[in-house]
């Protein structure tokens, strides 16, 4: 793996924990795809730091738990605009 990869994988990672941010706004940070980030912390970030991967794990878990509220609420938002 190049160097800045690693780099960049580190560094979503730190961003991921700080923020408590989820893939896309991790995405729109970075300007990279949300396949990327993805693919970044869930396949390449345990092979450089498996302390790292459990702490931006548990955050994805926590996003991917509530992601139907969020949902529910987007749409509420939108037709209550209407």
């Amino acid at each position: 793996m190049h160097p800045y990869m690693e780099e960049r994988i580190i560094e979503l990672a730190n961003y991921t924990i700080e923020q408590k941010a989820t893939v896309r706004e991790t995405a729109i940070r970075y300007g990279v795809s949300k396949s990327t980030v993805h693919k970044d912390l869930q396949d390449r970030l345990p092979c450089i730091n498996k302390q790292l991967y459990s702490a931006v794990n548990e955050i994805l878990m926590l996003n991917k738990a509530q992601r139907h509220i969020r949902g529910g609420l987007a749409t509420r938002r939108k037709y209550k605009k209407a």
